[in-house]
Parts: C-alpha cells; structure tokens; sequence
C-alpha cells in the first residue's frame, strides 16, 4: 500500500534551519579558527572572507539547480535530472555517506562537549562518552521522527540561543577593544584582512580550513518535497544559509582575533585554544558566561546531529523508493510524513560505528575529527557532481540559464579540486587512511550502478516522470500567478 500524499507544510525559514544546524556554526566558530591562526597568524578573518566566496562558487549549483528541480534526494535527484540516473545514483550514494559520517561525528561531538561542560561546573563525571553519543542518537532520532516543523524549531531555538550568545560575545570584545579595556589593550586591527606577514599561498591554502566549516549547506535541499513552495524557498534557503553563516563567521574570526591579540603572543593563545569562545568569554566578560558558552557548544553539537540525522534519512528514503534496499526504508509517517524506518536504521548505524570507535580505544574527539574528515571528502565529490550538473543543463537549454554563468560552476569545480588535494595529501596517519576510506564508499557507489542496471532503468523512469515536466522555474516575484 503506498504512502499517502504529503502536505507541504514547511516554511523558508525552516528549511533553512536545516542546513544552519547541520553546519553547526557555534561548533564551527569554537573550533575550526585555531587551526587557521596557527598556519596564517593574524589574517584569520580574511581566509573566512576567501572561504565564503569559495563556497559561494560550489553553492551557486546547488542554487540554480533546486529552481528547477526538488526532491527529497538533494543531489540524487538533481544530479539524475541533469546528468543521467547513474550519476544520481552516485551522487546520492557520496551523499549518504557525508551525512551517515556527519551524524557519527556530531553525536561523539554531544559526548565530549557534555563532559566539558560539566567538568566547567565541577562534576566529574566518569561515565563514557559513548552513553552520551547514545543518547543523543535516540533524542534526535525521536524529535525527527516528529512533525518536520518539531525538528525544526528545535534547530532554529539551540542555534538560535547560541548564535546570539556568540554575538554578544563579539560586541563585548570589539567594545571594550575599543575603548583600550581590553585585557592586553588589544585594538580593532583591520590589518587583518590582509596578508599581513604571510603570503596569500599560504591564506589560499588555510581557506581549506574555512571551507569545513560551511559543508552541509545544501542539506535543506533535501526538504523539496517537504517545503511550501520549494522551487522558491529551497534557493532562498540555500542562498540565506551560505550568506547568514558567511557573514557570522567572518564577524566572529574578526572578533576572536582581535579577542586575543594580533601580535605575536595573541596569534599564539589562538592557535592553542581548545575552545576559543570559552576562553574568550573567560577573558572578557566572566567565568558564567564561559559555561553558557560551553553548553551553547553542547546543545549545537546536538543540533547537528539532529540535522544529520534528517538529511541522512531521507536520502535513504529516496534510494529505497526507487529500488535501493528494502521498501519498508521508504515509509513516511502517515501523520508527521517523516521516514521513521529510514530515521531509526541510520541512528542504528551511526550509533553501532560509534561504539565501534569507542570499543577500539579511540577518544571522542578523534571520533569527531575522523569521521568528519572522511565526510568532507565525500561531499566535495557531491558537489562536484551538482557542479557538472549544472554545467550540463545549462548547455542543454532547458531551464534558459544564460551561457555565460558556466564561468561559477567551473570555477567552483577548480576550487573543489583544489580543496580536495590539500585534503588528500601532505597528511599525516590516520590521515592519509581517510582519502581511501571516502574512495571506497563512492566506488562501491559505482559497482552498484555497474551490477544493477534495472536499478538504474527504474531511477530513470521516475524521474523522467516526476522532474522532467518540472524543468522550468517559478514565475519571477514581480508577475501575478492565479491563486
């Protein structure tokens, strides 16, 4: 018995959550600059400025392609509509590991972050963070598999309350740089955007670094058949994540570098932060408001796990849909529409990899820093299919792009090669495993395509049926379309 139709219920700024939360900017801005700073000093701010228009570049697919075409599969779809089923396949197999690697590493991220914060507040907990992980995959396997708006809400209040708590941080900082109350008398230096002492190689090379912190962007695209008008909102939501996080990031590395110090000793304390907005809050304004920091990185962790876990089960949704696995994986809910059996095996699975790891004697941050390695490799194979996709159905004529826009994908398809590389080698062990890890998956990606070619047909024969008559986008917001 099929499912029964969805009502598209969820709105722009919802789907939008979606994407923000799996990026996890409290995440992100606590942990990714560290790293930048030890390798270009003070000019942090201005690899993130670089970054967002990296990643502007690799969006832009994304962007034109859901005006066209929405589905719950994301790439899966918009990759088989443009290039042909086998490449949707592909692309939705890569992207189903981004997202199943993704919701390990959040869900090892909850663990660590909990037992720091409560060692912050002078318990010492000695249980395993692997029960936290736990935990966590059961919350956000349950708050999915409720009503989408549940999921999210519950995205928009955790980064909601973090994301305002990182701004107040910001403004105490450039406040009391300011007014030269600051702990070391520490200015507002605009010198950091530029390469000050070191080479733009080296900045071109860090933005590496940046863009981690945006991957996930395009999980709303998953929301297409979800959302109230999708051919509208899914860009919009898109476009909004990107610039909303672009302009967060570049704000808050700006902050935090100024926080410390752009001088010798400052650039030092950076690049050494295990937390640096913990740190800073220390610093600049209290020992509290350290430990709302250091919850706000707890509850963001789970807020990405929340958005894993989502992206994650619809994809697999949309593959067993059409053939891929057991049918049982494609029911929706009758009430909410959520895929609760995709929903609870993908927190199966990320929960067995996670004792797994634990069981092998590794650390919840390795845990984290691992599997979220190997994710990123996999998706920068993901959004170079979106950028080949778009490429093709430029050329092919069907949704009247202008020619000349072919210059954003191929240079964001050149900026994905080179992030690629920089991530590939020049590691060092377990590092160097990672690459062939994420090869593998997409190769067994390939096999499948390979061994199962009435998979393939049946791929094609739906979306022949369900997006080709779909190819043109919304009427521009300036007509009047009949109610």
């Amino acid at each position: 018995m099929s499912n029964p139709p969805r009502t598209r219920k969820l709105r722009l700024w919802e789907a939008l959550t979606l994407s923000v939360g799996l990026m996890g900017p409290t995440l992100a801005m606590g942990l990714n600059g560290a790293g930048v700073a030890t390798t270009v000093g003070k000019a942090v701010p201005l690899v993130f400025l670089l970054g967002l228009l990296g990643v502007g570049l690799v969006a832009y697919g994304f962007w034109r392609l859901t005006q066209h075409f929405n589905q719950a599969g994301s790439v899966y779809a918009l990759a088989g509509a443009t290039i042909g089923p086998r490449a949707g396949f592909f692309g939705g197999f890569a992207l189903l590991g981004t997202y199943l690697a993704f919701l390990v590493c959040t869900l090892a991220a909850t663990g660590v972050f909990a037992q720091a914060f409560l060692h912050a507040m002078g318990i010492r907990s000695t249980g395993p963070w692997v029960a936290v992980a736990f935990l966590a995959a059961l919350g956000v396997t349950a708050l999915n598999s409720r009503d989408g708006r549940t999921t999210a809400r519950t995205l928009l209040i955790v980064e909601g309350i973090g994301i305002l708590a990182m701004l107040v941080l910001a403004a105490v900082i450039m406040g009391r740089a300011t007014t030269g109350s600051a702990p070391r008398h520490q200015s507002l230096d605009l010198s950091v955007f530029t390469a000050g002492g070191t080479t733009y190689s080296a900045v071109m090379t860090a933005t590496v670094f940046a863009f981690l912190s945006w991957a996930g962007f395009e999980a709303c695209a998953s929301l297409g058949e979800e959302t109230d008008d999708p051919k509208r909102n899914i860009p919009r939501a898109l476009a909004g994540s990107v610039l909303l996080t672009g302009c967060l990031y570049v704000l808050m590395m700006f902050a935090q570098t100024i926080g410390f110090g752009t001088d010798a000793q400052g650039v030092r304390e950076f690049g050494a932060a295990e937390s640096a907005l913990s740190t800073l809050s220390g610093q600049y304004i209290g020992t509290w408001f350290a430990l709302v920091i250091a919850f706000t990185a707890v509850a963001s962790a789970f807020a990405a796990a929340l958005s894993s876990s989502a992206a994650a089960a619809r994809m697999v949704q949309a593959l067993a849909r059409d053939g891929f696995g057991p049918r049982a994986l494609a029911r929706t809910h009758p009430v909410t529409g959520a895929p609760t059996t995709a929903l609870r095996v993908c927190g199966a699975v990320a929960a067995a990899l996670t004792a797994v790891m634990y069981g092998t004697g590794a650390a919840a941050f390795d845990t984290y820093y691992w599997y979220a390695t190997i994710g990123v490799l996999c998706v920068l194979v993901v959004y170079a299919v979106a950028g080949v996709g778009v490429i093709v159905f430029t050329l092919s004529g069907r949704g009247r792009i202008p020619r000349w826009e072919l210059v954003v994908p191929v240079a964001g398809l050149g900026y994905l090669g080179f992030v690629f590389l920089q991530q590939s080698t020049g590691q060092s062990a377990p590092y160097t495993y990672f690459p062939w890890i994420a090869a593998a998956w997409c190769l067994a990606g390939v096999a499948v395509v390979l061994a199962a070619p009435s998979l393939t047909r049946r791929i094609g024969a739906r979306m022949t049926s369900t997006l080709t008559a779909d190819a043109q986008p919304t009427d521009p917001p300036n007509r009047k379309v009949p109610s």
